[in-house]
């Protein structure tokens, strides 16, 4: 049995999601989508100040391009690929933004 075949929706939605995936990523590498980063676009212009913007967005588009490549390669092998696979999707992908979140808190801050 493949992952192709526990699937329930039709085979363009791996490739829409790894496209926005992939979207987000140019953007945020190219340092002009700090307002998509959840909890930075909403802190005050004192919170702000404590984050290198730059080396955030660095890091967030990094890992979405960690993620759309890992998305476009499951679209691509779906029929190749076991279905004890799913796992491991959601555990790359957990773990991804496990290592964004801990990035973004830890060198994305400027020192005092």
């Amino acid at each position: 049995m493949t992952l192709k075949d526990i699937s329930n929706g039709p085979d363009w939605v791996f490739y829409l999601v790894a496209a926005v995936f992939a979207g987000i990523a140019v953007l945020l590498l190219s340092g002009r989508g700090a307002w998509l980063i959840a909890g930075y676009n909403t802190s005050s212009p004192e919170e702000k100040q404590k984050y290198d913007e730059k080396r955030l967005c660095r890091v967030m588009g990094s890992g979405a391009a960690v993620i759309a490549v890992f998305l476009l390669g499951v679209a691509l092998f779906q029929d190749r690929l076991p279905a004890s696979f799913a796992p491991v999707l959601g555990v790359v992908i957990g773990g991804t933004a496990l290592v964004m979140v801990v990035l973004a808190n830890t060198i994305c801050r400027r020192k005092p």
